[in-house]
């Protein structure tokens, strides 16, 4: 059987398969550092810039190698807003209703009306939408990202709460302090709460110098991310375990520190906070 491979089709095919990868990688947030705003509003420039390559070729294979890669454009950029604003089902169906009644118009257009547009028209659109594009990533890059403000208690109480059955602990837990993620930018940021830990100093022998550091409202229990000019408290919640032998509440001074060396004559928590975080204050 003679087959036969058109070179010109397989480079285009190639080409369609990386756009499609890059727009995925882009979409991840993992380069950039772009808000989810601007990300999202680019990725939609693509779709619009590609659809208008695509109407100024004269129906060729390149024009529908524009159009294949505007509409992958469209799909990542609306599995984007559905994974980072996370609406609700009847907003999705709606979205996607929408979305499918676009891209049955656009191929009527082009199919049946003959829709088309001159190159210099669209060089003068394409340039435009690239003057838009610079100027969101320029406001957002000057907006700032997301930052972190850690506020500690001078003292906290540990409350014991009893023992379990099967162990010869007793639980402690306290409220330590806050942490508050700011945005400045006027975009909507993603927002990754920073790792803290526990330890403790000045205790006696044989209790665990190691404490669990958690958020509430916990991480999951948010949104993923943080609109433009808007600020979001959670409280520091620690809990650790002493001996069986403990009664009554513990009392402890509270530090915050970069490292957890205990060496601290009275008891004392220490919140350990990654120095080499710049997003922390």
């Amino acid at each position: 059987m003679n087959l036969t491979l058109d070179s010109g089709k397989l480079l285009y095919g190639l080409g369609v398969a990386f756009a499609l990868g890059a727009l995925v990688y882009f979409a991840r947030d993992v380069v950039f550092g772009l808000s989810i705003t601007v990300t999202a509003a680019l990725l939609l420039v693509a779709f619009v810039g590609f659809l208008l390559a695509g109407l100024s070729r004269e129906r060729d294979l390149l024009g529908t190698v524009a159009f294949t890669i505007s509409g992958l454009s469209y799909v990542v950029f609306l599995g984007y807003v559905v994974s980072r604003y996370e609406p609700g089902e009847t907003v999705v169906f709606f979205l996607l209703a929408g979305s499918a009644a676009l891209f049955v118009g656009l191929g009527y257009g082009v199919r049946e009306a003959g829709i088309a547009l001159g190159r210099r028209t669209t060089i003068g659109v394409v340039i435009a939408l690239l003057v838009v594009s610079a100027s969101l990533v320029t406001a957002d890059a000057l907006g700032g990202d997301v930052s972190y403000t850690v506020e500690t208690n001078d003292t906290t109480t540990v409350a014991l709460s009893g023992v379990g059955s099967d162990t010869d602990r007793v639980r402690g837990t306290a409220r330590v302090g806050t942490l508050t993620a700011t945005n400045p930018s006027w975009f909507t940021r993603p927002v990754d709460l920073p790792s803290i830990r526990g330890c403790l100093a000045g205790v006696e022998q044989g209790e665990r110098s190691r404490a669990n550091v958690d958020y509430e409202p916990a991480s999951y229990d948010t949104p993923n991310r943080l609109g433009g000019q808007s600020t979001r408290v959670h409280e520091l919640t620690v809990s650790f375990d002493f001996a069986t032998n403990q009664t009554g509440d513990r009392r402890f001074a509270v530090e915050r520190r970069g490292d957890c060396e205990p060496t601290r004559s009275e008891p004392t928590l220490f919140l350990v906070v990654d120095p080499d975080d710049d997003r922390i204050d």
